[in-house]
């Protein structure tokens, strides 16, 4: 009797019911970052340094220029079992690569516009500019786009 008590003071679940019943969610939400090198990943660091508490289920992905990246990078990452994808670089004007970001631009636009045609809802990708000293605009972009995924809950299934 006070193992069940243990267990209800500490959340767990005593009903027996199996993991990922009804209404629970079977994991948590699983977020890519694609992020240039230069701007975002080091935005990204510079939150870290300042300490800015960021979600722990968002991998980042480092690419030389948010302007290498192909839309299907984002699209592979779904269909690898990905719930939201996220894509910043640097400020548009601001490129290490003259005009990178300018390229990447509008190749996400067209993606944003498309995505939803694959039947991901477009709340679960998006494409943002944050500079490398900018770290706690970095921890805000990231932690409200990852609750947006986590109260979209899992993606069901793998395929597109």
């Amino acid at each position: 009797m006070a193992e069940a008590t243990n267990n209800q003071a500490s959340g767990a679940a005593t009903t027996g019911a199996a993991p990922g019943g009804a209404g629970a969610p079977d994991r948590p939400v699983k977020v890519v970052g694609i992020v240039c090198n230069w701007c975002s990943y080091a935005g990204a660091d510079t939150a870290g340094v300042g300490r800015f508490k960021q979600p722990a289920n968002l991998r980042l992905i480092r690419v030389p220029c948010t302007g290498r990246i192909d839309p299907l990078f984002a699209l592979k990452a779904f269909e690898k079992g990905a719930d939201g994808v996220l894509i910043s670089g640097c400020h548009p004007g601001d490129c290490h690569y003259s005009e990178g970001n300018y390229y990447a631009r509008r190749k996400f636009e067209l993606a944003e516009r498309m995505i939803h045609h694959l039947g991901i809802p477009p709340e679960r990708f998006k494409w943002t500019w944050v500079s490398a000293s900018e770290g706690q605009r970095w921890q805000k972009v990231v932690t409200e786009f990852v609750a947006g995924v986590q109260k979209l809950g899992p993606r069901e299934g793998k395929a597109l």
